[in-house]
């Protein structure tokens, strides 16, 4: 069965008597354990498209099945319900809070889930490790590099052990060195984890580090492009950067 599936979906948006088609009968399916990009140009939708997919945007008209569920007419508090429980978000601008460490800005996902403090420690000191950042768990992120804060992120995103990670832009802040660290994470963990990541990019060489690649125009899927060999992110020691 396909994690999720999208048919004919549309996302109109209307201000006063001003309607504006941010996607059009949009098809994708995406099964368990794939890398996925999405690629376009600025207002090609693939925002909204991310959005839809991780359950923070409703589509005007189609369908979404996410695990075989129907999702599109849910109300607000099973879409957070899923986003918390099911979905791994990272973002450009890492979204860290200034005033928690490393492990404290972790653990917020499992504080929304009622989940005891000493297991919610386990966890999300394991996530850190699996980032290569457990030695720097009682680090703001003020005293953390951007690679570094991304890769709080990355951690902060996987603590709750989703069924998908999506990212949007996740290296569009980061030097090229730091992006390779991100997409070698990434790779890792689709590889050895059989995680599902979709992630938004504007770089063909960090698009290229998936298995397919989802190009968009004007709001539809122009075509796709599946990759045999994505190229492999390579690097010495995730705690060197």
């Amino acid at each position: 069965m396909p994690l999720l599936e999208l048919c004919d979906v549309s996302r109109i948006y209307k201000t006063g008597q001003v309607s504006v088609t941010a996607l059009k009968n949009v098809n994708l399916t995406v099964d368990k354990g794939e890398f996925i990009s999405i690629m376009g140009p600025s207002g090609s939708g693939k925002s909204t498209l991310l959005n839809i997919i991780g359950c923070l945007d409703r589509p005007s008209t189609g369908t979404y099945l996410f695990s075989g569920n129907h999702v599109e007419k849910l109300g607000d508090g099973k879409l957070a319900d899923i986003r918390n429980r099911f979905i791994g978000f990272v973002f450009q601008s890492f979204h860290l809070l200034a005033d928690l460490d490393a492990q404290g800005n972790v653990e917020l996902p499992l504080i929304y889930r009622g989940m005891g403090r000493k297991e919610r420690q386990k966890k999300a000191i394991a996530a850190l490790e699996a980032v290569g950042l457990s030695d720097r768990r009682r680090h703001r992120p003020s005293q953390l590099s951007g690679g570094e804060q991304q890769r709080v992120a990355i951690a902060r995103a996987l603590v709750g052990e989703p069924a998908m990670i999506l990212a949007d832009e996740p290296t569009g802040a980061l030097d090229s060195v730091s992006g390779q660290v991100v997409m070698s994470i990434f790779q890792r963990l689709n590889r050895e984890q059989g995680m599902t990541i979709i992630q938004v990019t504007h770089a063909k060489e960090i698009a290229h580090h998936a298995q397919r690649v989802i190009y968009l125009r004007d709001g539809e899927v122009e075509r796709e492009e599946k990759l045999p060999q994505p190229l492999v992110a390579e690097v010495e020691s995730l705690k060197a950067k």
